[in-house]
C-alpha cells in the first residue's frame, strides 16, 4: 500500500471525525459509487421480486435483498479504497471487479458474520488486506479493539435511518389523500394488510426498502472505511511515516547543494593540517638542533585536537558519578515482592484459630452477655408481635387500598352532558315539533342534537357530498362550502356553532334564541312547523 499517494490528510482523529471522513469520501466519489450500485442492484431487485411473485412470497424477496447487502457494499468499498489514493475507478472497472474482487471474506459476512454489528469496520480487513485466516483474525481483533463500540453504534443508527425512510415513503403516499377521505383510506389500508395483500403493494414495500438501502448503504460502508483508516493510522503511525517520506524527498533534492557546501567548508581545515605536518620536516633539516624533532612532534600531537575543535577534553568524572547512582537505583534490580490472596485451608481451622485468639471473658461476664442478648431478642420479638396485631386491626382500611379496590370519590357526570353526546340515528317525520317537545321536557341538548343531525342530512342532499362515517363538525363545515346558496351555508355554520357550544362548552341558547333558530330552519330548509 503506497500511503505516500493518499489523497486525504492523515492524522490521528477521534472516532466521530473518522466516520465523517468516510462519508466525505463517499460524497467526493458519489457518481463512481451510485452508478455501478444502481446497475448491479436494480436487476437483482427485479429478479428477486419476480421470484417472489412466482412463489407468492414477496416477503422472501425483501429478506434475500436485505441479506445480500454485504455483497453490494463491496462497490463503495472498492471505489473509495482506490479513490483515497487518487485513482478513482470508472463504472466499467467497478462492475468488472465485482466478479473476481473481494469474494475472499464475503462468504463469512453472508453467513455467520451477517449480523455482526461491526461489519463496516471489519470488512476492509478481509477485502483489502492479504494474509491467511489466522492473520486476518488477529488483524480484526487489533483494529476492532478500540472502535468496536463506535462501529456498532454506526450500524444501529444506519438501520434506524433506513427504517425511517421506509416509513416516510409510506406516509408520503397518504399525504396526497384528501383529509375527508383519510380515515377511510387508513382503514382500507389496514384491512388490506391484514387480509390478502396484493402484489403491487408488496412490490411497493420492497421498492421502498431498496431505495432506503441504496441511499444509506454507501454512507454506511464509507463511515466504516473511515474508522478503518483511522485505526491503521493510530496503530501504524502512517502520518509520521508520510512526514518522514516527504522530508526524505526534500533532502534528496538538496543533496548536490549539501555536498558542495561540505567541500567548501572542509578545504581550509585540510590546508591547515597539511601546513602543521610540514613544520617538523623543516626543523629536522637543521643539524644543530637534534632534540627539536621529538619535542615538536609531541607538541603537534598534543595540540591537534584543540586546533581542530577549539575545546579542551571533557571532564568525565560527573558522568561516572551519575552512572554509579543510576546503578544504585533499586528499580534496576531483579528482585521484587509480590503479594497474593491465598484461600485458607479449612473454615473449621479458621474458626478454631479465631476462637483461640479471642480472650476468655470469664464465667460471670459470659453469663451477663448471654442475658443481655436474650433480653434484646425478646424485645425484638415483642415489637414484631405488636406490629402484626396493629396491622390485623387496621386491615379493613389498608387492605382494600392495597388490592386497588378502595372506595374513591367518583365524579358522576351530569345526565344532561351524557345525553348531549348522543346523536339520533333515525330522524322523526316532524323534526321541528320533536325538537320543541324535547326542549319543553327539559332536554335541550337532545333537541339541539336532533336539529344538528337533520341539518347534516340537508347538507348531504343540497351539497351533493358523501361524508365518511363518524364525520366531525370540522369536516361537515368544510363540506358545507359546496352548498350552492350562501344563506344555507351561513345557517349550517350557525347550527354547528350552537351545537358545539351546547355539547362541549355547556352554553345553552335562551328560549328566544332557540325559537329564532327553529323559525330560520323552517324558512330555509322547508321543514314543516
Amino acid at each position: 500500500m503506497r500511503i505516500d499517494q493518499l489523497d486525504v490528510v492523515l492524522r490521528a482523529r477521534s472516532q466521530w471525525e473518522a466516520m465523517e471522513l468516510g462519508t466525505a469520501l463517499v460524497r467526493r466519489h458519489a457518481a463512481a459509487i451510485w452508478k455501478p450500485w444502481l446497475l448491479l442492484t436494480l436487476p437483482v431487485f427485479a429478479l428477486l421480486n419476480l421470484l417472489g411473485w412466482w412463489l407468492d412470497s414477496f416477503w422472501l424477496s425483501s429478506l434475500i435483498l436485505w441479506w445480500l447487502k454485504p455483497a453490494f457494499e463491496r462497490i463503495p468499498l472498492y471505489v473509495i479504497s482506490r479513490g483515497a489514493f487518487g485513482a478513482e475507478p470508472s463504472t466499467g472497472q467497478t462492475l468488472r471487479a465485482q466478479w473476481n474482487w473481494g469474494w475472499r471474506g464475503v462468504g463469512a459476512y453472508l453467513g455467520w458474520r451477517r449480523l455482526s454489528p461491526a461489519r463496516s469496520l471489519l470488512m476492509p480487513v478481509d477485502l483489502l488486506e492479504g494474509g491467511d485466516g489466522a492473520q486476518r483474525r488477529a488483524r480484526r481483533r487489533a483494529l476492532g479493539a478500540a472502535s468496536y463500540g463506535h462501529a456498532s453504534l454506526l450500524t444501529w443508527v444506519c438501520w434506524h435511518f433506513e427504517a425511517m425512510l421506509q416509513l416516510a415513503g409510506v406516509a408520503l403516499v397518504f399525504m396526497f389523500v384528501p383529509v375527508e377521505l383519510l380515515s377511510e383510506s387508513l382503514r382500507a389500508t389496514w384491512e388490506l394488510i391484514g387480509t390478502d395483500t396484493p402484489a403491487w403493494a408488496w412490490i411497493g414495500f420492497n421498492l421502498l426498502a431498496w431505495l432506503a438501502m441504496t441511499l444509506i448503504g454507501p454512507f454506511y460502508s464509507g463511515a466504516g472505511f473511515g474508522l478503518y483508516l483511522n485505526r491503521r493510522t493510530q496503530l501504524e503511525a502512517w502520518d509520521v511515516e508520510i512526514a518522514f517520506r516527504r522530508l526524505r524527498e526534500r533532502l534528496a533534492g538538496l543533496a548536490p547543494m549539501l555536498v558542495l557546501l561540505l567541500a567548501v567548508f572542509t578545504m581550509p581545515s585540510l590546508q591547515a593540517r597539511a601546513q602543521d605536518s610540514s613544520e617538523p620536516a623543516s626543523i629536522s633539516s637543521h643539524g644543530n638542533h637534534k632534540d627539536a624533532v621529538p619535542e615538536a612532534a609531541a607538541t603537534a600531537t598534543a595540540t591537534t585536537p584543540q586546533q581542530l575543535f577549539g575545546a579542551a577534553p571533557a571532564d568525565t568524572n560527573g558522568f561516572r558519578q551519575a552512572a554509579a547512582r543510576a546503578y544504585e537505583d533499586p528499580q534496576l534490580g531483579a528482585k521484587r515482592k509480590v503479594s497474593r490472596w491465598v484461600k485458607k485451608a479449612s473454615d473449621k481451622i479458621a474458626e478454631k484459630k479465631d476462637e483461640s485468639d479471642k480472650p476468655d471473658p470469664g464465667p460471670i461476664l459470659g453469663a451477663i452477655a448471654k442475658a443481655v442478648a436474650l433480653i434484646g431478642e425478646s424485645i425484638l420479638w415483642i415489637l414484631l408481635g405488636v406490629l402484626l396485631v396493629v396491622l390485623a386491626l387496621t386491615a379493613r382500611w389498608w387492605l382494600p387500598w392495597l388490592r386497588g379496590s378502595g372506595r374513591s370519590s367518583r365524579v358522576v357526570q351530569a345526565p344532561a352532558i351524557q345525553e348531549a353526546l348522543q346523536l339520533p340515528e333515525v330522524l322523526p317525520p316532524d323534526i321541528l315539533g320533536s325538537a320543541r317537545r324535547l326542549w319543553r321536557e327539559g332536554k335541550p341538548r337532545h333537541a339541539l342534537a336532533l336539529l344538528y343531525r337533520a341539518s347534516v342530512d340537508v347538507l348531504v342532499q343540497r351539497g351533493n357530498v358523501v361524508l365518511p362515517p363518524g364525520a366531525t363538525e370540522a369536516q361537515c363545515l368544510r363540506a358545507s362550502r359546496k352548498m350552492p346558496q350562501e344563506a344555507d351555508r351561513n345557517l349550517f355554520a350557525r347550527m354547528v356553532r350552537t351545537w358545539q357550544y351546547a355539547a362541549y362548552a355547556g352554553r345553552l341558547p335562551s328560549e328566544d334564541e332557540f325559537n329564532a333558530l327553529i323559525s330560520e330552519l323552517h324558512l330555509h330548509y322547508g321543514w314543516p312547523a
